[in-house]
């Protein structure tokens, strides 16, 4: 079934994300208590509502984007390329060029978005920051009144599952399996904090967020049996 779906009808993507402010105490005092509350059953009695603000970041609503990566196939007779660009700035207007991207490119029926984990994470955390902002959806994002098979998502996750809902497979675990080289070279999630705020790197994440992005269409192409993308094939553009 895979294989039916043309590799150029497809955009890979993946996000990166940190918290809204820098420290706990930049939280106004109602912003505090609605964090407390989130936040209750993850923290436990282990961490105190301080202590667990470096990750929220995981959360929209105390949360923000500062890296979208994508990728995109183009095939030319023999000829594959996959091609990768990123978004950083300022939320709004990374928001706002990547619906011009969905919008102006990837904007017919059969054009669809890829993620991994990204029916759980990236889609739902783009639509929502999307909304905090007062940014309309575009349409690729707006699920409203769409029935299941009119989504028009794929989850590298998801397919991996193939049905069993028990478990979460990371895309370092992934690769690893499936004999990718893996993105992880230089940073992790947890880091993505750190590097944005106390060292000001947004290049370094923007390169983690590409690789991760590349990562998910290796994943794809050997769930399709396919060959795996070579350094020649891949364009940062």
């Amino acid at each position: 079934m895979l294989k039916r779906i043309s590799l150029e009808h497809i955009l890979f993507l993946d996000i990166e994300t940190v918290p809204l402010h820098a420290n706990f105490n930049d939280l106004d005092d109602t912003g505090k208590l609605l964090w407390e509350s989130k936040t209750q059953y993850q923290r436990k009695d282990e961490f105190t509502p301080e202590e667990f603000y470096d990750r929220a970041g995981i959360w929209a609503e105390f949360g923000k984007i500062v890296c979208i990566s994508v990728g995109y196939f183009k095939i030319t007779g023999d000829t594959r390329n996959f091609r990768v660009t990123s978004f950083h700035g300022a939320e709004d207007t990374i928001l706002k060029e990547f619906k011009n991207l969905l919008e102006i490119h990837f904007n017919r029926p059969h054009h669809l978005l890829c993620a991994h984990n990204g029916k759980e994470f990236d889609f739902p955390y783009i639509a929502r920051r999307m909304v905090i902002l007062g940014i309309d959806l575009p349409p690729k994002l707006n699920l409203f009144g769409k029935k299941p098979w009119e989504v028009p998502h794929l989850d590298t996750l998801e397919l991996w599952k193939f049905g069993d809902y028990k478990t979460f497979t990371s895309l370092k675990l992934m690769t690893h399996v499936l004999g990718i080289p893996s993105p992880k070279d230089d940073i992790d999630g947890s880091q993505v904090r750190d590097v944005f705020y106390k060292e000001n790197d947004i290049d370094r994440i923007v390169i983690y967020c590409e690789k991760d992005t590349i990562a998910v269409a290796q994943v794809f192409l050997r769930l399709r049996n396919e060959d795996l993308l070579n350094e020649d094939e891949i364009l940062s553009v």
